[in-house]
């Protein structure tokens, strides 16, 4: 027995050697930063910001907010887009703007960004947590349905949760490390259970659900581009819409609820100061500008990973699902089942060795401030929260 514990601990530890020495080979192959994700500005940035400040119009009115705005919404195909201060605040708003209310409850992936659950508490709302599939890392439609069946009752058109009595309101899929989730599948329950979908796809620009890009499927999306996503404004967000009167009502309730007049200020209702400043805009659009190459890029890395560990035993890199073509924001590998016990480890080795690795979030319902909220059974999420490491996936490479 004890020869054998000493070959499984031998074995394990050359497991861990062997998953540091092959990050690192790619790191080195392709020379990206060791570090998990930086900006790349190798484009108009510096010229764009300059203007701004030459100018004077560094805050929320400028040329480059409108310009922005249309970059996006042609990029991702959505009727408008309207750019805000932080991916928290785009949901924010997008869950305010479908009537999200004090008490009401909002379906949200555990395994998600503490930002999607603050959101819902902004709102005065509860975070009611869901379970996640391994094959797209994000929401799993099939076993949400079967759950609602069993706690969720309709009355007079509005979802009821039986045991709390509260209103359940919308879902907020997100679409983890860049990869879509099922969304035909999703929207066929949120169809079923009369639910607003609000997508979070904070870390998913430049990534497709069946040819169409993500965050244009719910009723709104919501992006982030602070300084580790694909685009950086530096700090901010922006909400994508299919409805263009919702877009108007975001607009104005991101400006304060300004009513517009050459001189008076009249705010017709509680308003939001959350208008993206000018000279974010000016950043954004310089790195929109780049956003094909920069997934290209992604994507050839993760090609690299993908091929680095085809035959490193007891782990494996992500893929994107089949039905998309994802952006590849963060790669992550996940450890087999019989392995989960080393996560730790090789967390240990890889920053010992210089390179910066991170585990996944921890999952929401094991957060202090949401314990008590209402949840599913959390098998999955609480089997990828002990195995899924990210590692390198800048589009950068070292300055030498």
């Amino acid at each position: 027995m004890a020869t054998n514990q000493a070959v499984t601990t031998s074995e394990r530890g050359a497991m861990t050697e062997q998953i540091t020495e092959t990050i690192r080979a790619v790191v080195d192959k392709l020379d990206i930063p060791p570090t998990l994700h930086e900006p790349l500005f190798a484009g108009n940035e510096r010229a764009y910001v300059l203007e701004c400040i030459d100018t004077g119009w560094v805050s929320s009115v400028g040329s480059y907010v409108d310009r922005f705005e249309k970059m996006l919404a042609e990029f991702t195909g959505a009727a408008q887009a309207v750019a805000v201060v932080n991916g928290t605040a785009a949901l924010q708003m997008a869950l305010t703007i479908c009537g999200v209310k004090p008490q009401d409850e909002v379906l949200v992936p555990s395994l998600t960004f503490v930002a999607t659950a603050n959101a819902v508490r902004y709102c005065g709302a509860v975070p009611h947590f869901v379970d996640v599939e391994n094959r797209t890392l994000g929401l799993d439609a099939c076993k949400l349905n079967a759950y609602l069946k069993d706690v969720a009752c309709i009355e007079d058109g509005v979802t009821k949760n039986r045991r709390t009595g509260a209103t359940i309101r919308a879902a907020v899929p997100m679409h983890t490390f860049g990869h879509p989730v099922d969304l035909d599948a999703l929207a066929e329950v949120a169809g079923q259970w009369h639910l607003d979908v609000v997508e979070d796809a904070a870390e998913s620009l430049g990534s497709y659900y069946k040819g169409r890009h993500t965050g244009t499927f719910g009723r709104m999306g919501a992006l982030s581009f602070n300084g580790n996503k694909i685009v950086t404004t530096g700090g901010g967000g922006a909400l994508l819409f299919k409805n263009p009167e919702d877009g108007k009502f975001a607009k104005h309730l991101t400006t304060t609820a300004r009513v517009p007049h050459r001189w008076e200020y009249f705010h017709d209702m509680l308003g939001y100061n959350f208008r993206m400043p000018n000279l974010n805009a000016a950043l954004g659009c310089a790195q929109l500008e780049q956003v094909n190459s920069f997934v290209e890029r992604k994507r050839e890395l993760a090609e690299e990973y993908l091929a680095a560990f085809a035959n490193v035993p007891g782990v494996k890199i992500y893929r994107e699902p089949v039905f998309a073509r994802s952006n590849y924001w963060l790669n992550a590998l996940i450890l087999d089942e019989e392995y989960a016990d080393q996560r730790d480890g090789v967390l240990a080795a890889t920053n010992d060795g210089g390179v910066m690795t991170r585990p996944i979030w921890t999952p929401m319902h094991k957060l202090p401030m949401y314990a008590e909220c209402p949840r599913m059974d959390m098998s999955v999420t609480e089997s990828l929260e002990k195995r899924v490491i990210n590692i390198p996936s800048s589009v950068s490479r070292r300055t030498k």
